[in-house]
């Protein structure tokens, strides 16, 4: 599993997986530390990947901010909360209507 906190940031990875706890990112990273569920992980997945594809277009900060904000190919619904949702075809629907202009 790639190590989205760098990218991402933790609240946010731990947000978008739907831990309640803004710091079980950093648990997830340690060496021996504890491992999410697969429903976080598939969620993290999503993240970083439609993250790297908006991230070619508007860059790292401008991927992030496409994560938190209101998305208007979403019906202004952020994609991380579509993501911690597990409405992964939309968010990736609305990642490739993005990245295409």
């Amino acid at each position: 599993m790639p190590r989205p906190n760098a990218v991402l940031g933790a609240a946010t990875v731990s947000a978008v997986a739907g831990a309640k706890d803004p710091e079980a990112s950093y648990r997830w990273q340690k060496e021996n530390g504890s491992i999410p569920t697969n429903t976080f992980q598939a969620r993290i997945l999503l993240a970083h990947g439609v993250w790297m594809m908006v991230s070619d277009i508007d860059g790292e900060q401008g991927a992030c901010q496409w994560l938190l904000a209101a998305n208007r190919w979403r019906d202004a619904i952020p994609p991380l909360e579509s993501t911690n949702q597990d409405q992964f075809k939309a968010v990736i629907d609305a990642a490739l209507a993005t990245s295409q202009g």
